[in-house]
Formats: C-alpha cells, sequence, structure tokens
C-alpha cells in the first residue's frame, strides 16, 4: 500500500467518523422529541487500492421496526375509536344520573307513582290532585331534558366529525407534500431521514382519525388508502368535505337516501376529479371519525329510541281504550261478523279483526291502521309491535266510502272478508258467507281519548306538545320519534287537576269516585306492554313485553353495562397501544447510554485514523528530507 493510497483511507475514515459524531450530536439532542427516530450511518467498505479498502458513507439509515409500526398504527386507530366511545358512553350516563338520585327517569317514575297512589287514598284531596299533576309534570320535564341531553352528544359528535375532518385533511396534504420533496431526492441523507420522521408523524396522527394501511415505493414515497380500499395520499391529497348540520333534534337522522338525510356525510374529493361518499359506503372503520359516525347515528339514536319508547307506552297506557265489536247481522245469511265504531279513531290508531281461512287452516290477525298521509303507504308489518300480525295501512283522508274501497280491495279476494258502512262511521266486517271459505272470529277497536271527560277512565295525561298521541305515521316518520322532546302534560288538567278523579260530567263523577286514579296507578305499575326492538331490547320476533318500570330499568341498566364494556375496552386498548409504543421506542428510540458509549467508540477511532494521518505525514517528511 502506498502512502497516498493509506492517506486517503484514513481521511475517508475520518469523514466517516465525523459524520457519525454528528448523527450521535442529533440523536442526543433530539432524545425527546415525539416522533424523532433513532439514525445510524450507513457504511460499506470502498477500494481504495491492489493492498486496501476505504470506508464509504451510503446514507442515513433509520433505526425502525416496520412490522411495529404498521401494528402501531393499526392499534392507534383501534384505540382512538374506543377512547371516544368510552367518552361519550359514560357521558350518557351522566345524563340518565344514578337511579337512586333525583332528576333521573326511574326517580320522576316512582315519583309519579307515589303521588297516584296518595290521589286513590285521598281522591277528594285538592293537594294530592295537584300532587298529581305536578309529578306528571317533573316525569314529562325529565324525558324533555334527558332528550336534550342526548341531543348534545350528538351534536358534540357532529362537530368531532367535523374537526377530525380538517385535521384528517391537513395531515394527508402534509404527507403528500413530503412525498413531493422526496421525489427529488436520491439518497436517504440525514435531511431525507428527518422528512421521513415528519411524514410518519402525520401517517401517525391520521391513523388516529381513519383506519388506513400504507404501501411504500421505491423512492420512499408513501401512498395511503383506507382499510376499505378508498385511496387518501399519494403524491397528491385527496380531500375530505363534511357539511355539518348543527343543531341535532330526535328528528335529526342519517339515511342513505341523500332525500331523506338530514346530517352531515363525509365525502371525499379525488386529486384528479371525481367523489365518493365514505358514510354510506362504510368506507371509515376504525379511528376517532368511525366513532363519532356510529355514536351519532346509532348508539345515541337507540338512546332516543328508548326515552321515545317509554315517553309512547306511558302516553298510550292512559289515552288508549280498546272496544270489542259488537255482532253485525249478516247481508246474506249465513254470514257473520262485527260492527265496530270508528268515532274518535286518531291517526296511528289500529282496528283489529281476527279471521280463520277454513281451506288453510290458518288464523290471521289483521292490524288496520289508520293513516292520513297516503304517501307513506303501503306499511310493514313492523307498523305495530305485534310480532304475529299483518298490517295493513288505509288512507282515512278522503272519508268512510274511500276506506270501505280500499279495505274490499285489499282483503276481499285475499282474505274472503266484506267492508261496509251501515252508518256513521261504523265499520262492519263479514266473512265470505255460504262458500265458508273465511270465517271472522274477533275484531275490536283501539282508539286514542282525547277529552277529560268523555265517560272514560281512559284520559290524555300526557299529550304531543298538546296534540293527542296516537302513534301516527307521517312523511316524517312515527309521531313516536322525538316524542320525549315534546311530552308535556295535558293544559287542561294543568287548568283543572280535579279530571284526574272527575272522568264524566254527565252525570257527574260522584265524590270519591277513584276508578279513574285507580285505573292511572294500574296501567302505570302493573301493566304490561310490548317495545320496540329499535330500542336495542328484544327483537321483532320476540319483543320485549313487561311493565314501564321494568323497561325503564333495562334500558337504563343496559346504558350502565355498554358504558362498562367501552371503558374495559378502551383500557384494554390502551395497554396494547403502549405496549407496542414501548416495542417500538426501545428499537427507533434513542439511548443516551448507548449513544454515549457510542461517542466513545467514535472519539477512539478518530483519533486512531487522525494518528494515521500524523504517521503519514512523517513519512512523508523524511522522504522529502532524504531526497
Amino acid at each position: 500500500m502506498g502512502l497516498s493510497q493509506a492517506l486517503s483511507t484514513a481521511m475517508s475514515g475520518l469523514r466517516a467518523t465525523q459524520a457519525s459524531l454528528a448523527l450521535v450530536s442529533s440523536n442526543v439532542a433530539n432524545a425527546e422529541t415525539p416522533g424523532y427516530v433513532k439514525k445510524t450511518l450507513n457504511q460499506v467498505a470502498g477500494t481504495t487500492g491492489e493492498f486496501g479498502s476505504s470506508v464509504l458513507i451510503n446514507g442515513v439509515n433509520r433505526q425502525l421496526d416496520q412490522y411495529l409500526q404498521t401494528q402501531l398504527r393499526t392499534e392507534n386507530s383501534g384505540a382512538s375509536y374506543s377512547a371516544v366511545r368510552s367518552t361519550y358512553l359514560a357521558n350518557l350516563q351522566n345524563v340518565y344520573g344514578n337511579p337512586d338520585e333525583s332528576g333521573t327517569i326511574e326517580n320522576a317514575f316512582n315519583t309519579l307513582l307515589t303521588a297516584m297512589q296518595n290521589l286513590s287514598t285521598s281522591p277528594d284531596s285538592q293537594s294530592a290532585r295537584i300532587g298529581a299533576v305536578a309529578a306528571a309534570q317533573a316525569m314529562a320535564q325529565q324525558l324533555n331534558s334527558t332528550t336534550q341531553g342526548i341531543q348534545n352528544l350528538r351534536a358534540n359528535a357532529e362537530s368531532g366529525i367535523n374537526d377530525s375532518v380538517i385535521s384528517a385533511n391537513n395531515a394527508m396534504a402534509r404527507i403528500a407534500a413530503i412525498n413531493v420533496q422526496l421525489q427529488n431526492n436520491g439518497q436517504t441523507d440525514a435531511s431525507t431521514a428527518s422528512l421521513l420522521d415528519q411524514r410518519d408523524q402525520y401517517i401517525d396522527q391520521l391513523s388516529q382519525l381513519i383506519d388506513i394501511r400504507t404501501v411504500t415505493n421505491n423512492l420512499n414515497q408513501v401512498t395511503i388508502f383506507t382499510n376499505s380500499g378508498v385511496q387518501l395520499v399519494g403524491t397528491e391529497a385527496s380531500q375530505l368535505s363534511f357539511n355539518a348540520q348543527g343543531t341535532m333534534t330526535p328528528n335529526t337522522l342519517y339515511s342513505n337516501d341523500p332525500t331523506k338525510n338530514n346530517v352531515g356525510t363525509i365525502t371525499i374529493n379525488f386529486p384528479h376529479g371525481g367523489s365518493y361518499d365514505m358514510v354510506s359506503t362504510n368506507s371509515i372503520r376504525s379511528g376517532k371519525i368511525a366513532a363519532y359516525l356510529e355514536l351519532r347515528d346509532k348508539t345515541l339514536v337507540q338512546a332516543q329510541a328508548q326515552i321515545d319508547q317509554f315517553a309512547a307506552s306511558m302516553s298510550s297506557a292512559l289515552s288508549d281504550k280498546t272496544t270489542a265489536g259488537t255482532a253485525a247481522p249478516g247481508s246474506v245469511a249465513p254470514q257473520a261478523g262485527f260492527d265496530l265504531d270508528l268515532a274518535g279513531l286518531q291517526s296511528g290508531n289500529v282496528i283489529h279483526v281476527t279471521y280463520k281461512n277454513n281451506i288453510t287452516g290458518a288464523t290471521h290477525n289483521l292490524s288496520i291502521m289508520r293513516v292520513d298521509d297516503p304517501g307513506v303507504l303501503p306499511l310493514t308489518n313492523a307498523a305495530t309491535l305485534d310480532p304475529n300480525d299483518e298490517v295493513l295501512g288505509v288512507d282515512f283522508s278522503a272519508g268512510m266510502g274511500s276506506v270501505i274501497s280500499q279495505l274490499n280491495a285489499a282483503l276481499g279476494a285475499t282474505a274472503d272478508l266484506q267492508f261496509s258502512n251501515p252508518s256513521g262511521s261504523v265499520l262492519r266486517v263479514l266473512d265470505d258467507g255460504a262458500p265458508n271459505r273465511s270465517d271472522v272470529t274477533a275484531a275490536s277497536v283501539t282508539t286514542t281519548m282525547t277529552s277529560l271527560t268523555s265517560g272514560n277512565v281512559q284520559l290524555p295525561l300526557f299529550t304531543d306538545n298538546g296534540a293527542p298521541y296516537g302513534g301516527a305515521i307521517t312523511a316524517n316518520g312515527s309521531q313516536q320519534i322525538g316524542l320525549a322532546a315534546r311530552i308535556s302534560v295535558n293544559t287542561a288538567l294543568l287548568g283543572d287537576p280535579s279530571r284526574t278523579i272527575i272522568y264524566s260530567t254527565n252525570p257527574l263523577t260522584a265524590a270519591g269516585d277513584t276508578a279513574r286514579s285507580d285505573f292511572i296507578l294500574t296501567q302505570l305499575s302493573t301493566g304490561s306492554y310490548r317495545y320496540s326492538p329499535t330500542t336495542g331490547i328484544g327483537t321483532t320476533g320476540a319483543p320485549f313485553t313487561g311493565t314501564l318500570t321494568n323497561f325503564a330499568r333495562q334500558f337504563i341498566s343496559q346504558q350502565g353495562e355498554a358504558a362498562n364494556a367501552a371503558k374495559q375496552l378502551a383500557d384494554g386498548q390502551n395497554v396494547v397501544l403502549n405496549t407496542l409504543q414501548n416495542k417500538v421506542s426501545a428499537t427507533s428510540g434513542v439511548n443516551i447510554d448507548d449513544e454515549m458509549a457510542h461517542l466513545l467508540a467514535l472519539q477512539n477511532a478518530y483519533s486512531a485514523n487522525a494518528r494515521v494521518m500524523s504517521s503519514i505525514k512523517q513519512m512523508y517528511d523524511t522522504l522529502i528530507q532524504s531526497m
């Protein structure tokens, strides 16, 4: 090896050592910098002559485990999703409150039962009458305030989606910009490694918002997709847009049908044109945005459905009266059937007809529901809570003549039933007579009482913002939706609490008559009702059945269990996330002790290379002096 070759080798060693020292300095300086990845010099041997080799710098290595990083981002999405859900379900629990405390649905309902017991014990007491009405008013107000709490949470979720979309767009734009910068870089040098650190931080931020997967090319550029396959970022970023709707009400609901949807939806606009609805296609499946969407459109909507169902069942339990039909004379013997008086039938009220098909032997339970908006027809069997009935919606807006025509057209040929209107508001239903293909075995009609002094113990104690509650179905949906927000005590009762006892003025209800108060107490305390499966309790085929107290305890308990489960899931996700973060930190983070040890080794290497150069200089000096 010649002196010049030896000098070149020593100088390459010094350059490599200096570069390594610079990286050690950078590592130590950024030991506490979030997102910083430990860096080392990539050194390779280079030939400098026949008898030796030098050291060449071939870029900078980032000490990063790609597999761990991928796992970390997946868990990042899951942890963010579960954390948001846990927080909101805990807040929902606060809205419901502790059942043992005041200001809760269960407490208000128990207070109402106690007031009704006092009323039945002292029907002549003015204070007992006033107390019963006041307790009913407190019950309605509790349902109103619970609704407001649920809708506030939904509004917060809507706001959370909006903020998350802004953050996602910022992260995607920064990732795309760094991708472009990397396109102009060749070798992975220190500046390129720093760009990769920055990009990873933005990708990590994006993974908290949306579930993602990444693909990296040979230029270190990354393409990001959702797990459902929608491309978010390449060298250009897509743009998410969200049309936030502001105030939330129980009727502000999501629908895949754009004409019926009245909450914000997320649309992705691609760089070269075209757009895609991310909500209707279920393209976002984890992360904060997925949690906010699920809360706004499912979890909190179901919570609202529970208290709406409670309000509806409580209202109907007191105001609905079912009257059996009377035997009708056959038009042509031996026809048989029933006459039903439809006076007072409200939209949403139901006529029940049971008939037997003598050919098949099957018994059919038919529910004929009054509808005043023909645009909602036909109705499905889910329009009632009876899992065994067949529902027929009939438009009553054009009068009885039209009703009869609709019924005969729908059931005359298929069920062998005949309908007529012999007088006034009477509906007559008959079987087919002599052919004996069908028999009408029972008929009744359920109507909503609208008067406090109808002579019936049933009363409209609760109203829908002053209007009767009959369960009407209109173009805006079921009357039950949002009822808990609108429920109020009948203003006539507020003005005259005596109507909690007096149900007839001609003749006047006898003093001390407890028929009405006993009826109210029985219906509220021991009456058994079906509840809609939209509440998340029971199923369509087997709806939950029980008292109002049973139902309230069921959904309050369900919400408590859901909140506990969400917290446990969030805690579990945090354990997994922290474990992965520690593993990543162990491989990618800066260990000061290791860096100091490395620094000492580099000092020795620098001194050795410098000593070689000094020796070569002395040799050159000796050689020159000898010439």
